[in-house]
């Protein structure tokens, strides 16, 4: 029993160590008030989900370690839980870790998740995000969160995320004026303009 599990450690860890570079050599987490780098990567379904396609949506983009873990599988939850309050509050929930499209597909079906588990297995959003960790040799998504703007900036970074609290933390960050965007934008000056009424 010991000795395949040993062989998946070794597999795992040769795959792992031309990606554990590439965290070395990448930049620093995106801080608030950045815009949020743009990204397209594969969903459960194996269709592609870019950030830019949200423009005017609040985004909670998440990452996590591995899918079917208990603790992925308690933040993963609380996210469903609470989509329709998301939802009221015009904000998208985007999961993303390095496993597999295929995996995501097994751990949507088995915990009934319906939002968008994304696969970075280049490991490349992962990277830009300043989110790429390492866990004895294992290359894998930190737990950190960031709610990115209507407009495509991040508002808010959590790290070291607590998976029991994550989905009631952001939530709790999106403002209530949030279920109408595109009207915070749109106060005009009093009174009319070229001679037409406002």
């Amino acid at each position: 029993m010991r000795r395949p599990v040993l062989l998946a450690l070794a597999i795992a860890l040769v795959a792992a160590v031309p990606f554990v570079t590439v965290s070395a050599a990448d930049g620093a987490m995106p801080a608030v008030g950045q815009t949020a780098p743009n990204f397209r990567l594969p969903s459960q379904s194996g269709a592609q989900i870019s950030l830019s396609s949200y423009h005017g949506k609040w985004v909670v983009l998440y990452f996590y370690p591995k899918d079917m873990t208990t603790g992925c599988t308690i933040e993963a939850h609380n996210f469903q839980n609470a989509q329709s309050q998301f939802n009221t509050k015009n904000a998208v929930i985007l999961g993303v870790s390095v496993d597999s499209t295929e995996s995501h597909q097994q751990f949507c079906a088995k915990d009934g998740l319906t939002f968008h588990l994304l696969s970075d297995t280049s490991h490349s959003v992962v990277s830009a995000y300043g989110s790429l960790g390492n866990n004895n040799g294992v290359s894998m998504a930190n737990r950190n969160t960031f709610l990115i703007n209507p407009q495509g900036k991040i508002a808010q970074v959590w790290t070291k995320v607590n998976p029991a609290t994550a989905a009631s933390d952001v939530l709790a960050a999106i403002p209530n004026g949030a279920m109408i965007p595109h009207m915070q934008n749109s106060v005009k000056p009093p009174g009319p303009q070229n001679g037409t009424p406002q």
